[in-house]
Order: structure tokens, then sequence, then C-alpha cells
């Protein structure tokens, strides 16, 4: 028989990282692949992504549970209704392994209903570190999991570090990159026509995400950044925010810069038109995960906004700044003209891969023990 294998998606940004990995597990003889679409996916506000999943042609279940205010407090609500509505949904499925990736509260319901259901969980981009609560959701899917697949050697040692079997976990590099470094992207012509870009032109990508432990300040955090795109006049796509505590009141400072033709706002963008996107591009500003992890593949500069990604594993190609305009503005100015710092991501390396990830993960999915030993999980003490 095939081993099933559930992924669970939330948002738009997790599916594109693990689309490659998803087609790579869903050509597998021995592997059968479907995916839980909730959260953002199911929300028109932020592109209704779950039809995406589908067009891929996935075997895809809607779990209807979204966020229904711009809180703390639905958030931890969607995850009460998720765990309940997933249980459920898990129990008619019946899979062999869980998959997860990453530190959202939809992973760790999943992390949880497998661990109650006593079904292996496999959880992708463990033993990181950045700030507020995403380290602590991911440190307890950790916890949670029998399979971990970290990015880096220095996630894997942290897993280690926290009693995890050193057998049970697997470097296999950032699955994101696997589209970047096999090319499957838009080329710049096609993007030109499609997002009215001049190509001869400075061109930067904006994905600026609420900080839960700040997410008081999330409007006026957007609006410094907004500021700075706004008075720079180059041309500029932005991608809206996710669904977390301040994200709706980030859009709505984003649509009062609506009028600004230069600024190109979207709630959505396609995997590979934004792989796409990112080669073209002379920055990404913002606090986006995939300015860290997949921009220096691309020797993009990332311009790296306040503290959520605070800790994380970087390559050269990132500014840090604060929230303020002008410092946002001379880090744009740096990136467009430091030739020093262009030179140093030219010559640097992504720490997170070779871009091989989705053929290590489908080989470990596929030839992995799921017995008592490895369900009945033991914390190794030094």
């Amino acid at each position: 028989m095939k081993r099933k294998i559930v992924y669970i998606s939330g948002t738009r940004a997790d599916y594109g990282l693990m689309q490659s990995t998803l087609r790579e597990i869903g050509k597998r003889d021995n592997l059968e692949l479907e995916i839980i679409a909730t959260g953002m996916h199911l929300m028109d506000e932020f592109g209704n992504t779950a039809d995406l999943i589908e067009r891929d042609g996935f075997k895809v279940h809607r779990v209807n549970e979204i966020y229904q205010a711009d809180n703390k407090r639905s958030m931890a609500i969607f995850v009460g209704g998720f765990i309940k509505s997933l249980t459920e949904k898990i129990d008619l499925i019946r899979p062999d392994i869980i998959l997860l990736l990453g530190d959202r509260g939809e992973m760790l319901a999943g992390a949880i209903v497998g661990a109650y259901l006593s079904i292996a969980v496999a959880h992708l981009h463990g033993g990181e570190k950045s700030s507020t609560v995403d380290d602590l959701v991911r440190n307890a899917i950790t916890k949670l999991a029998q399979i971990h697949l970290p990015a880096t050697i220095e996630s894997a040692k942290r897993i280690k570090s926290m009693g995890e079997d050193p057998a049970r976990v697997f470097v296999v590099g950032a699955p994101g990159l696997d589209a970047i470094l096999n090319e499957t992207f838009t080329g710049p012509e096609d993007l030109a026509n499609k997002y009215g870009l001049d190509l001869n032109a400075p061109l930067f990508l904006v994905i600026q995400h609420p900080v839960t432990l700040e997410s008081k300040c999330s409007g006026e955090q957007m609006e410094e950044t907004m500021k700075a795109i706004s008075d720079m006049k180059y041309q500029t796509i932005l991608i809206y925010p996710n669904a977390d505590a301040g994200g709706r009141e980030m859009i709505q400072i984003i649509k009062k810069f609506s009028d600004r033709s230069h600024i190109k706002p979207f709630k959505n963008i396609d995997r590979s038109d934004y792989l796409g996107l990112m080669r073209i591009a002379c920055a990404i500003i913002g606090n986006s995960s995939s300015a860290i992890i997949e921009a220096p593949s691309f020797n993009l500069p990332a311009i790296n906004v306040g503290s959520r990604q605070r800790g994380r594993e970087r390559g050269a190609n990132v500014i840090d700044v604060g929230y303020s305009k002008n410092e946002i503005k001379s880090a744009i100015f740096e990136a467009l003209h430091d030739e020093e710092f262009k030179q140093r991501i030219r010559n640097s390396a992504n720490p997170y891969g070779d871009g091989k990830s989705g053929k290590k993960i489908g080989d470990i999915l596929e030839g992995i023990s799921i017995d008592e030993d490895l369900l009945q999980k033991r914390t190794i003490f030094n």
C-alpha cells in the first residue's frame, strides 16, 4: 500500500515554499499526497488561494477555519477551532505522516492532533531562531514531532540540544530554494507585460507582516515603510501581509497609498511570478523570511525591517533597519549604490541549502520506518 502524506497549509507563503517538494512527493509511486487548506487560503481579502492549490492538481481538503478579527484573541481562537476541525478531518483521511512547515498556528495544531492520534509528524524548518511567538510555536512543534527536517546544520544542532533523537534529524535544506536553483519561474519580459514594469528602471519588492508582540503598532510600522517607498518613487510591487493580529490594520495603511502610481499592491502573487520578480528586483523590503532564506540565492539585497527575523541565520545580503522611514530610505540607497556591499553579496553562499530538498524529503518520507519506536518519543537527556 502507498504511504499517505498529508500536508497542512494555511498561507500562500508556506504553500509556495513547499510547491516543488509537494510535486516531488506526489509523483512517487510509494507515496500518496493530500493537502489540507485552511486559514488565509479561504479568505477573500487574502486572495482565496486554496483555488491555486487545486489548480496545481493536488487533492485538497478545505477546513473552514479563518481569522475572524484583527487581534491576538482571534489568533488563539483560530488555533483552537482548527484543532477540533482538523481532528475530525485527519480521522477520516487516516494519513501515515502529517507534514508541517515552520511556525504558524495551523502547524502547531497539526502537531497536536498528530500527537493525540498517534500519527507521525514530520517538521520542516525546525531549530531556527526568530522573535516573538514564532519561536515558541516552532519549538513546541519540534517537541511534538518525530521526524525533523531542518534546513541547516546549525538548526539541526539546536534540535538535538532540545533532547531530540539525532537519528531522527535530517538536514535537508530549505525547500523554497528548489524552484530557484532549478530556474522554474517567470521570465522578465512576461513579468513586464503582466505587471506593467519598466525593466530598465529599479524595481523593489515589499512584504511586511505584523509582529505579534507589537501588533498594536502594526499600522504605524507599515506607514513608515509606505512613506519610505513613496518618497523614493521607484516602481514597487507590494504583497499584502498575513492575517495575524495587526495584518488588516496594515492593509488599511497600504490602501491609503493606493494613489501612488509607482506602488502596485497585490493580495497574492503566483509563486513562479514571485521568484521571477526576485530575480529582477533591486531589493526586497520588509520582514518576510523569504528575504532571509530565498533572496541570497538571487544575490538580492534584503532590507530587513524591525524585529520579526531577529536571530535567524542569514547570508551577507541582509541590511537590518528599524521602523523609521529615514532608516529604510538610507538602506534603499545602500542597496542601490554601495558597490562593496553588492560585491560581498555576489561572493557569498546561501546558508539554506543546494536546491535539492524535495528529493531528500521524499526519500525520507518514503523510507523511514513508522513503528512504535518512532511514535513513542523519548527525550534524550545529556
